[in-house]
């Protein structure tokens, strides 16, 4: 059980750096048909998108990914405790 709590940890942790990484993406000019770029928005744009709904950008500053940030966290702790719950 603690190798499942520590892999789902990983993947949240994963998950992530993906977010980080799109952040960052969005700060430079990239090919948008690099298949790479490609990959991490088709994986983070569908949990980012509905932050973007609740918290608009603010001039041409996007405080969504904060947002997406905090309710991941909350999630990830949520889930870690549920695992650790029914482990021990």
């Amino acid at each position: 059980m603690i190798a499942l709590i520590r892999l789902v940890n990983t993947l949240f942790e994963v998950y992530s750096w993906l977010l980080i990484i799109r952040i960052l993406l969005t700060w430079f000019p990239v090919d948008p048909y690099n298949p790479a770029v490609r990959f991490i928005a088709r994986v983070t744009d569908p949990f980012l998108r509905p932050f973007r709904g609740i918290l608009p950008p603010i001039g041409m500053v996007d405080l969504s990914p904060i947002l997406a940030f905090i309710v991941l966290n909350l999630v990830r702790r949520l889930v870690v405790s549920v695992l650790w719950s029914i482990a021990f």
